[in-house]
């Protein structure tokens, strides 16, 4: 076993090298571009005159690609894509640094900004997902969550039904075993190919949603939510995920856009102005965001007003909760199974916890939805009693003893 454990470790350390030379050249590419965010007029005094169904088209589109191509040649920057956004009110014009250049994107962008017509500019950040190393391993039985959480009697009372999961993420193998039929919204924001199966976003998928009526392998915390699998991500070399802000930032759009309910983002880096907008977008229409506690790369999205920070260990900051995230098994790529641990995974708990809640309460709001017992843990039981009604739980309450 031993011996298998180590060509498989073997095997994953060689794959992760030949993934990671263009994961190099993405992360590259993403610290010489910087995103241009000019200003869309409201509805009603768009010079097109357009209030639905047209927008982008008209006299008001041109001019805003007219006014970006004058500063992209005024700023020494090639101009590289747009991206249309109504819900955050700007159109989002992506420019690169030409080779040889050597300012920074922070320099670029503060240069840009300085234009009045200009909303903002920003450079494009990095981000990395807050997990640690995995081995393969199996299954139900040593899920935290069974025993911990009380999961098979926390069924009985809510599976997730209804509930819209936006995993931003890397890629997700939507036809796994645990997985096939769970998911119901597939894309990628990273590059022009269908989503990949990577280990970082199938493991969280698996966590939040696996299917429970299977006979095989795990049984995710709301078996019958629907993820919305956001390929924001890419799986690096040595065993990290990255993500660009402008990934990220496209795939929390269409998480608004697809309705999601819940947000789960089990990554950390830099503050990022157009990020928190969206994230704004997001819990104003009443989506539950939920981020990693952050370790590597940065604080953001973990200290964004109004989102649950999810930690796998003690101490924690003050407002975070614990939640299972050391040594869970979960879904990986190629239809197995393996072993996580981080609070990456500690916050996929958490997101599938949200989703019970918000099957049985739609109007729980996320900063009173849990129940909390010592040390930050969560109380998932007293959390679901709370909206069981007359459903009883057969699990107790932390502190309670059965009768």
């Amino acid at each position: 076993m031993k011996r298998a454990r180590q060509w498989l470790y073997l095997l994953a350390v060689l794959a992760c090298c030949v993934a990671g030379r263009p994961a190099a050249a993405q992360a590259e590419e993403a610290q010489r571009q910087v995103l241009v965010m000019l200003q869309l007029p409201k509805a009603h005094y768009r010079p097109d005159g357009s209030y639905a169904g047209s927008y982008g088209a008209g006299v008001g589109r041109q001019s805003r690609q007219q006014v970006a191509q004058a500063l992209a040649q005024k700023h020494g920057l090639e101009m590289r894509s747009e991206w249309p956004m109504p819900l955050a009110g700007v159109d989002c014009f992506v420019m690169r640094l030409p080779e040889g250049d050597k300012r920074s994107s922070a320099d670029a962008a503060r240069s840009v900004a300085e234009d009045r017509r200009v909303a903002w500019a920003q450079p494009v950040g990095l981000y990395q997902a807050q997990a640690q190393g995995s081995e393969q391993e199996p299954l139900y039985a040593a899920q935290p969550a069974a025993k911990q959480w009380h999961l098979a009697e926390l069924h009985q009372v809510a599976t997730g039904r209804g509930v819209r999961v936006a995993v931003v993420d890397s890629g997700v193998e939507a036809d796994h075993p645990d997985l096939a039929g769970q998911v119901a919204f597939n894309q990628n924001f990273v590059d022009d190919r269908p989503p990949p199966a990577e280990s970082h976003g199938t493991a969280v998928a698996g966590i939040i949603a696996a299917r429970a009526d299977n006979g095989a392998g795990i049984a995710g915390i709301a078996p019958q939510a629907k993820l919305l699998a956001l390929r924001a991500c890419w799986q690096a070399a040595h065993a990290q995920t990255l993500c660009t802000g402008l990934g990220l930032a496209k795939a929390l759009y269409a998480a608004i856009q697809q309705g999601a309910h819940i947000i789960n983002l089990s990554l950390g880096g830099p503050d990022d102005r157009l990020l928190a907008l969206l994230l704004d977008q997001a819990q104003a229409r009443g989506a539950t965001i939920v981020a990693a506690l952050p370790g590597k790369g940065g604080p953001f999205p973990a200290n964004h007003a109004g989102v649950l920070v999810v930690g796998s260990a003690p101490p924690l900051p003050a407002g975070a909760v614990l939640a299972p995230g050391r040594d869970v098994p979960s879904t990986a790529p190629g239809g197995g199974w393996t072993v996580v641990s981080g609070s990456s995974f500690a916050a996929a708990h958490a997101a599938g916890l949200l989703a019970l809640v918000r099957e049985l309460d739609a109007r729980a709001l996320p900063a009173t939805a849990l129940v909390m017992a010592a040390q930050g843990r969560i109380d998932s039981c007293a959390t679901l009693a709370r909206y069981a009604s007359t459903r009883a739980l057969a699990c107790k309450p932390l502190g309670q003893t059965a009768d």
